[in-house]
Parts: structure tokens; C-alpha cells; sequence
């Protein structure tokens, strides 16, 4: 190892610049975005410190660690010092997180608000690339009892099996229901075919006293909510 690229080397960093001594000295909410990411790959280039590596890949996604969830192998491996096993190292580090995510929103059983339902099922599908529509069944003391995925890709309203949603309802003693669907264009506004499927398991609903409370757009960063909007 050349004299040059030793000096990039995080063990060669002085201790307050070594970004795994520096967590275990002054605790995880010291470091930067940047730095965690850095001892996750352990090194650089020949020309370029972990850190500064990280720093780089992170300000091409507008330093969001959400976008940097987004990169595939490929576009991470595009990196000069980014090989296979440290892509795929940074990838399972994003999916643990956005699991995370999703387990501390699934705590949160009991629905308050639109935004309760916002984030627990955000993380689930506000990323997406395609459209998945799901039903949040709920006790009569709005706590969640299971949710479930109902269709996935465009939603129509022949995709709805009206049947199949009350029949669960009644198997799991529901009361009422959530409808939650993405956008993963990032429009909030309802289509009509989202505003018939809203109707018609609202009707068919009654029938057996279980509601639907409310009906969810979430695309990555927002929600639209029929009942907020007194659409329901």
C-alpha cells in the first residue's frame, strides 16, 4: 500500500476523525449521515476517505436517506471504490431501516388520526413503483386487528372483491375499515375510480354495521384522506 493511499485509510484517521471509535465514545447521534454510512463499506479509493466517498453518494441524493434506499446495486457500484460488497452492504443497511420503520409504526395499533394510518402504512407502500390498495380492519376501539393487501397494480373497481373484504371483516369481528391505497406518481388527488371503490364498500358495509372509516392516499412524502376532506 502506497504512502498516499494509506493516508485514506480510516485506521491512519486520527481518533476523533475514525467514525467507529467516534461512536463508541460519543454515542451513535454524534455522527453525520455520512460517517455511518463510512463504517458500513470500512474504506474508500485510493484517492478518497470513506467519508468523503460517502458524502459524495449522499449529496447525489440531495443528502435523503430515502433516496439513497432507492439506488440499485448498479447506480451504487457507479462509484468509484463502490464495489458489489459494499453495495450490497448500504443496501441491506436502507432495507433494515425502512423495516424499522415499519415495525415502530406497527406499535402505534390504535388509529387516532389520517396521519396514524400516514405512518403506518407509508413505509409499507409510500415508495413504491406500482399502485397496491390494502384494508386496515379495526376493533371497535380502532386498534388494528390486520392488514391486508388487496390488489396490486392499477385499481379499478372490478379489482375489489367486496365479498372477500367483508367476508375477512366478519372473520376477524372488525367494525370498521380503512381503505389505503399509493400514488406512486405523487399526486394526492382521488380518481373517480378511487372515489366509486369508496362508495361501494361504504353501501355494502352497512348492510353488516362494519364502517369504512376512511379511505388513505399516501404517495412518499404525503396523504390525502377522504374523511379529513369530508369525502366519506
Amino acid at each position: 500500500m502506497t504512502e498516499k493511499h494509506a493516508s485514506f485509510s480510516i485506521k491512519n484517521w486520527s481518533q476523533d476523525d475514525q467514525p467507529r471509535e467516534k461512536l463508541r465514545d460519543k454515542g451513535k447521534a454524534a455522527l453525520s449521515d455520512a460517517e455511518l454510512v463510512a463504517i458500513l463499506i470500512g474504506s474508500g479509493s485510493r484517492n478518497e476517505s470513506a467519508v468523503d466517498l460517502c458524502k459524495r453518494i449522499l449529496v447525489s441524493v440531495g443528502n435523503n436517506l430515502n433516496e439513497l434506499g432507492k439506488l440499485s446495486l448498479k447506480q451504487l457500484m457507479a462509484f468509484k471504490g463502490i464495489g458489489e460488497a459494499k453495495a450490497i452492504t448500504i443496501a441491506a443497511a436502507m432495507e433494515l431501516g425502512r423495516r424499522r420503520r415499519g415495525e415502530e409504526a406497527l406499535e402505534k395499533k390504535k388509529i387516532t388520526s389520517s396521519i396514524s394510518v400516514f405512518e403506518l402504512m407509508q413505509p409499507i407502500i409510500g415508495e413504491l413503483p406500482h399502485e397496491e390498495f390494502w384494508i386496515i380492519y379495526l376493533n371497535n376501539s380502532n386498534k388494528v386487528i390486520q392488514k391486508q393487501q388487496l390488489s396490486k397494480g392499477g385499481i379499478t373497481g372490478t379489482l375489489v372483491d367486496v365479498r372477500l373484504v367483508l367476508k375477512m371483516a366478519l372473520e376477524l369481528g372488525a367494525t370498521g375499515i380503512i381503505l389505503v391505497h399509493n400514488h406512486p406518481s405523487g399526486t394526492l388527488k382521488p380518481s373517480e375510480a378511487d372515489k366509486q371503490i369508496t362508495q361501494k364498500l361504504k353501501r355494502a358495509g352497512e348492510s353488516l354495521d362494519i364502517k369504512v372509516l376512511d379511505h388513505i392516499i399516501v404517495t412518499e412524502e404525503a396523504y390525502f384522506s377522504f374523511a379529513d376532506e369530508t369525502l366519506i
